[in-house]
Order: structure tokens, then C-alpha cells, then sequence
């Protein structure tokens, strides 16, 4: 059976001339499997090897590489304000264990970590430094930044900032702080869970 080719036009009237709007700088990235893949990486490592006062994340899926738990840590040891905010409960259970495998070395550090109470956290937002924030559909695990297509937009503005930190004060009045020492006490059927996702980190 022949394959038809399709011809793809565009429309010029889909395309309009955009006019400059507002007073912040705002960039969306994409990224792809292939050349483009490692774009949303290298956003998030360089913003958080830069931070210098604070960072601020929230995130459904959190399984961090290697270089990104070692950048976050770093911050902390540099006296950076580091709070992340991550789901009490997940639709993905796999990688919720796997997310919780990190919280003793992250706490250790000085790292504060949230659990968003009685809602589906899909937020993967990200504040520093009161002034760079991102928005976008970009996970914080290996599947995210090199396997997906990913959209974000980086805006610089204290005042946009200034919003995001706001509602981001909100998600923590409605989150349970985890604590290091009892944290150390959970079960060891928690524990063997955790380890077993872990390995599976790249997959998830």
C-alpha cells in the first residue's frame, strides 16, 4: 500500500505579529529527544549553581541524577535557603518511593522537604533568588530531562517572583514538614521499598 505524502502550510493569519507586552524578560525553552535534550538540565543546574540566597521548588516527580542532588546540596552547605515541595501521595507509585529514597542525604544537608497534604501535586515550578522562576511541564528525574519533549517559560522579575513565593508560602501552610529524626525512625518495610524504586531511577 502506497503511503501518501502529507504537506504541511502554513497560514499566515495563525501566525500574527507579536507586539512587546509588560516590563519582565520572559524566554519559553523546549526540549526533545536527540541534540535538544539536555536543554531543561543544564536550565535547572545552572539556576541552582547560581542561586545565592534561595530556591524554592515544587515538583510531582522528583528523582534526581546525581549532578542535580549534588548541586542542590551544595546550595544548602552555601547557606542557601532550599525548600522543596513534594506530594504526600502519587499516581505514579514507583516513583514516589523512589522520590523518598533521597530525602535522608537532602535533609542532611539542610535541605527543608515538604509533603503537600490531601491534593495531587502536579506544580513544577521553581523560584530563585526572589527573581528567576520557571514554569513548565519539566519534571525533576532522569525521564524529564533527557527522554520528553519539555516546554518551560523563564521569567525574570522580582515581581512575579514575588507572586510565585506567595503562593508557593500557601502549598507550605498546607504541607507536612518532613524532619530528619523522624524521618530516620520510618519502618523498614519503607526502607526496602525505597531502595528497590530507586534502582529504576533512570526508567521512571
Amino acid at each position: 500500500m502506497e503511503k501518501t505524502k502529507r504537506t504541511l502550510t502554513f497560514r499566515e493569519e495563525l501566525f500574527p505579529p507579536l507586539k512587546e507586552q509588560g516590563e519582565d524578560l520572559v524566554r519559553v525553552l523546549g526540549s526533545y529527544p536527540g541534540q535538544m535534550r539536555e536543554v531543561m538540565y543544564t536550565m535547572y543546574l545552572s539556576a541552582i549553581n547560581s542561586a545565592e540566597r534561595s530556591i524554592n521548588l515544587t515538583n510531582p516527580y522528583f528523582v534526581p541524577d546525581e549532578r542535580t542532588q549534588k548541586a542542590l546540596i551544595d546550595a544548602a552547605t552555601r547557606n542557601v535557603d532550599v525548600k522543596i515541595i513534594l506530594p504526600e501521595f502519587s499516581d505514579n507509585p514507583a516513583t514516589f518511593y523512589a522520590e523518598r529514597y533521597y530525602y535522608s542525604e537532602l535533609l542532611k544537608s539542610g535541605i527543608r522537604i515538604y509533603e503537600r497534604r490531601h491534593a495531587i501535586l502536579h506544580a513544577k515550578t521553581a523560584v530563585i533568588d526572589g527573581v528567576w522562576s520557571t514554569i513548565g511541564t519539566t519534571n525533576l528525574d532522569y525521564w524529564s530531562f533527557f527522554y520528553s519533549n519539555e516546554d518551560n517559560a523563564v521569567i525574570l522579575s522580582r515581581r512575579f517572583a514575588s507572586e510565585m513565593e506567595v503562593m508557593f508560602a500557601g502549598d507550605l501552610r498546607e504541607s507536612n514538614e518532613i524532619k530528619l529524626v523522624e524521618w530516620e525512625k520510618r519502618p523498614f518495610h519503607m526502607r526496602i521499598r525505597e531502595w528497590c524504586a530507586h534502582l529504576f531511577a533512570r526508567w521512571l
